[in-house]
């Protein structure tokens, strides 16, 4: 089966609120600059780049710009409230794995947000016929580990003291994956 293409800009409603998605191209470094910095520090603490930084936010543009990361932002009235990343690697041995990053603002988060932009995610994989797709988080990101847990990821690996955070405290990084081509939405 071959899976259906989205076409994007589109709007659904999300937890009682017009919700547009569309993907993200390096023209919005602004609006995700914007919304990086204003979720908390420890929201953002244990993303691969610094997000303060403009440097890594331009390294950030780069990957989308090539492709190596496919991004679905969420907006609210024009405002960033969440995106989804898909990130690739152009390893030959790892070029089936993707790897998913989400982020939904505080302000947004239970209404069902983090499932949608996770699902399109999951078809952009599917599109570009990955297998599988992976996150990593810290041990204390409960929420984000309950996320992936109710779609369907497994844990694969948790690294002990593997990460550590802004109170020099070390944490266990937890890896899940999922199978892509087994995915239903």
């Amino acid at each position: 089966m071959t899976p259906q293409k989205r076409s994007y800009p589109w709007t659904s409603d999300v937890g009682g609120h017009p919700i547009t998605f569309r993907l993200m191209t390096p023209a919005d470094k602004e609006v995700f600059r914007d919304f990086v910095r204003s979720v908390p520090e420890e929201d953002n603490f244990f993303l691969l780049l610094d997000v303060r930084q403009d440097r890594s936010l331009d390294h950030w543009m780069r990957g989308v710009e090539t492709g190596r990361t496919i991004s679905v932002i969420a907006l609210e009235n024009g405002k960033m409230v969440g995106y989804g990343n898909l990130h690739t690697s152009e390893l030959n041995w790892t070029r089936h794995v993707g790897e998913v990053r989400l982020q939904v603002a505080r302000s947004h988060r239970g209404r069902g947000l983090g499932k949608v932009l996770a699902q399109e995610v999951f078809g952009i994989a599917r599109s570009r016929g990955l297998q599988k797709i992976m996150a990593r988080m810290a041990s204390s990101q409960t929420g984000a580990r309950q996320v992936f847990a109710s779609l369907g990821f497994q844990p694969e690996a948790l690294l002990a003291d593997f990460v550590i955070d802004a109170q020099g405290r070390t944490q266990d990084l937890v890896i899940m994956s999922h199978d892509v081509t087994g995915f239903v939405n």
